[in-house]
């Protein structure tokens, strides 16, 4: 059973950092990409950054240059350090990990249960 864990948010002022990290673990072998998706009240869900199992990222333009996303396969693990914060950047930050190899099989997709970032003015 995949699980992903996810770990850092929590309430900051505009301008200031969080780190936020993803762990996953279920008998796993190998995972494409990691990635962090966001959610605000009322909007949908999108993504913020992705990673590859190679090191290539992909970010929305919203947080380009703001935003890192790193990844450490062997902890199977991934980050996303979020500087310059703004109110905007407020929501529910999920960790979603995709093409996971596991002992039991292959799992196309899995979400974590979501960690809430909250920035104020």
């Amino acid at each position: 059973q995949v699980q992903l864990v996810e770990s850092g948010g929590g309430l900051v002022q505009a301008g200031g950092s969080l780190r936020l990290s993803c762990t996953a673990s279920g008998s796993i072998f190998s995972i494409n990409v990691m990635g962090w998706y966001r959610q605000a009240p009322g909007k949908q869900r999108e993504l913020v950054a992705d990673i590859s199992s190679g090191g290539t990222t992909k970010y929305a333009d919203s947080v380009k240059g703001r935003f890192t996303i790193s990844r450490d396969n062997g902890k199977k693990t991934v980050y996303l350090q979020m500087n310059s914060l703004k109110p905007e950047d407020t929501a529910v930050y999920y960790c979603n990990a995709n093409r996971i190899v596991t002992k039991s099989g292959y799992v196309p997709d899995h979400w974590g249960q979501g960690t809430q970032v909250t920035v104020s003015l």
